[in-house]
């Protein structure tokens, strides 16, 4: 023991209890020099010692250290205190800098990265990826539509009699189409969400199919089931007389055909509603002797008006952009829309083309605005707040009329689901469109033609395969960092990014397509290379258009995350890296694959984008089966058309069977 130590000792065991100068009593420990404190104080590791922090404020308040003695005052001038380390992210440790005023900055700008947790480069990288993906394309665009205003061109384009005409037949079909969603959408809607039918998941499953499958695929099972030339009714003797017209080819019949394909939409927003609506409220009716049609018209039908509305907008807008369903319908009968128009400009290609083509692009595009400010507008004027708990069970007992319900569900996905792929499968067995299925006539050569012999359909399917396969996983590189930020960042940034990634896939895709060549159709800068004309265009436009697609189940699955998982790893020094791959990865991992697998399911089957932007060696599964039924191929695209059925459902199929593992509301047709 020192003899400072001594003199310390004694002088503690033989003073008595003084007040010190500002009144308080008891003698204390030596308080820090008032220097070294309030760099402590500063420096988060040592603010439990000397003040701050959860310790001090569980502690009593303290007085004013008594002097110290002389003799241990003059033992310890001179004595200097090493420099304090600290750890870092990396958990390296390293020395304090000196103090001034240029490591004060350095070091509170440290300490707000490692309080948020957030790397430095994780802004800037989720901020240039949706500048890239969403706002260069889309302000090119708009650009280009801006300048044909000015200079008078739109005035002229829009009133010749071809851009007119389309203008009609695409408002005409949209509307019609939007009809037609709202009877089917509603009527599987209701049954599932209000009544006590059996086998709902089923349904639901069913039903979601038509948005799954692609909309010329839709269109080609239609056409096989109707007509007088239809394999399946010449098998079954329903057939209607040769000469017959098919009553498809008409605006009608595209109409139909975009109710069929768009009715999940309006499935599924009204669903939500309606299985929100208050159990009690409902309950309170009948006790009060409200019939079950009362109940439902003064109660549930007016908490189903914001589904309505938003279900008929989506499907609306939907139709506005669809070009699968008027091409492979309305080619044929010389029906135009405004993204079959914009395909014939491009396929005619001319000097004033691209401004043509940007032209009309921007009007679909300011037609599919005018139908969401629509439903802006129509549901901003109500309050529509519900009061009560949430319903878990069915409101209302069908008792004797359940079977007949069911009966009629069943009934309506057999007209619109199964026959039309039934036709779909006989189409592709028989040698020739016309011919009737039978024994003598059954053959696999479409398939063997599909899949070892045509050349162009095995490059459209290696093409669809690595698109869909690159822009599943490729995306979650830009998801992954994007929904984390989200997730721990709140206000006006981080709305605006989900906006800006929500805009691509709510813009029709034809829209998109025409951006994404003016965009890339001159060379790039610095590296003065094209990607007009190669498969990396499609691949860029495929992460622009699904870019939301991938972020909505890791998003979700962020938001499950209890914080303190990753706050318990940070304070334990690991970094973000670290975090994001012992952590966070392992916990999100189920709903990343439902990403992948949701992306790659609605990728390989798409055609709108593609059929704007493939050129020779750079088809894909939809261009090449609306090319084989364009070329009267029939039985090859219907072989080609069953594959591509085959994998949706096997993928739909495999998200069901890992829907355990999948955070809520991933899967669109689960209740």
């Amino acid at each position: 023991m020192t003899r400072a130590d001594e003199i310390a000792r004694s002088r503690r065991a033989s003073a008595p209890v003084e007040s010190d100068a500002e009144g308080g009593s008891g003698l204390k420990l030596p308080g820090p020099p008032r220097r070294l404190l309030s760099r402590a104080r500063r420096f988060g590791p040592l603010r439990f010692l000397f003040g701050g922090g959860e310790a001090a404020e569980s502690r009593p308040p303290q007085t004013a250290p008594a002097k110290l003695p002389g003799e241990l005052t003059r033992a310890l001038r001179g004595v200097k205190l090493p420099a304090m380390p600290h750890v870092t992210e990396d958990s390296s440790r390293k020395a304090m800098p000196p103090h001034g005023a240029g490591a004060g900055r350095g070091f509170r700008a440290r300490k707000r990265r490692v309080a948020s947790g957030e790397p430095a480069w994780l802004l800037p990288f989720v901020l240039c990826a949706v500048l890239l993906l969403s706002v260069l394309p889309l302000a090119r665009l708009g650009v280009a539509g801006l300048s044909g205003l000015v200079g008078g061109e739109a005035a002229r384009l829009i009133f010749e009699a071809a851009t007119f005409a389309a203008l009609r037949n695409t408002l005409v079909t949209a509307t019609g189409g939007m009809v037609v969603s709202l009877a089917l959408g509603s009527l599987f809607a209701f049954a599932v969400a209000l009544t006590d039918i059996r086998g709902k998941l089923v349904l639901s499953f069913a039903f979601m199919l038509p948005m799954m499958i692609p909309p010329q695929v839709t269109a080609l099972a239609w056409v096989e089931m109707s007509g007088p030339a239809s394999p399946l009714l010449k098998t079954l003797g329903l057939a209607p007389p040769l000469g017959s017209p098919q009553p498809l080819y008409s605006l009608s019949g595209i109409a139909l055909l975009l109710g069929v394909q768009h009715a999940p939409l309006v499935f599924l927003a009204l669903k939500a509603g309606l299985a929100a609506s208050p159990r009690d409220g409902i309950e309170a009716a009948r006790l009060a002797g409200a019939g079950p049609f009362r109940v439902f018209r003064d109660i549930v039908l007016p908490l189903a008006t914001p589904g309505l509305i938003a279900g008929g907008a989506i499907a609306f807008v939907s139709g506005i952009g669809n070009f699968g369903i008027p091409a492979i319908l309305g080619i044929p009968a010389g029906i135009e829309t405004l993204p079959t128009l914009i395909f014939s400009r491009l396929a005619s290609f001319g000097a004033d083309t691209f401004g043509e083509v940007a032209l009309i692009s921007t009007l679909i595009a300011a037609i599919s605005a005018g139908g969401l400010i629509v439903q802006q507008r129509a549901l901003s004027g109500r309050d529509y707040r519900l009061i009560g708990h949430s319903g878990v069970r069915a409101a209302f007992a069908l008792g004797r009329f359940r079977i007949a319900l069911e009966a009629l569900l069943w009934a309506v996905l057999a007209l619109v689901l199964v026959a039309p792929l039934l036709a779909l499968v006989a189409s592709s067995l028989v040698p020739a469109y016309g011919v009737p299925l039978n024994f003598k006539t059954v053959s696999l050569s479409a398939y063997g033609e599909i899949l070892f012999r045509q050349s162009i359909t095995l490059t459209a399917l290696k093409n669809s395969l690595f698109l869909a396969s690159a822009a599943a996983l490729g995306l979650l590189v830009v998801t992954v960092p994007a929904a984390y930020l989200m997730t721990r960042r709140n206000g006006a940034l981080a709305n605006l990014i989900a906006i800006l990634i929500e805009v691509p896939y709510a813009l029709p895709g034809i829209v998109l397509a025409v951006a994404f060549i003016l965009t890339f159709a001159a060379p790039l800068p610095v590296v003065g290379v094209s990607l007009y004309g190669t498969i990396w265009i499609i691949l860029a436009a495929y992460f622009s258009s699904f870019l939301a697609v991938s972020l909505k189940p890791v998003l979700s699955a962020f938001l499950q995350l209890d914080p303190s998982l990753e706050e318990a790893a940070r304070l334990a020094g690991a970094g973000f890296s670290r975090r994001m791959r012992d952590v966070l990865l392992p916990l999100i991992a189920p709903a990343a694959g439902a990403s992948v697998i949701l992306v790659f399911l609605i990728a390989a089957n798409e055609l709108t984008v593609s059929a704007l932007l493939w050129s020779a060696g750079t088809q894909t599964l939809g261009v090449a089966i609306f090319n084989l039924d364009d070329s009267g191929s029939s039985d090859l695209a219907s072989a080609l058309s069953v594959l591509v059925v085959v994998l949706v459902i096997a993928l739909m199929a495999a998200l069901e069977f890992f829907a355990k593992y999948l955070p809520e509301g991933v899967l669109p047709w689960r209740n």
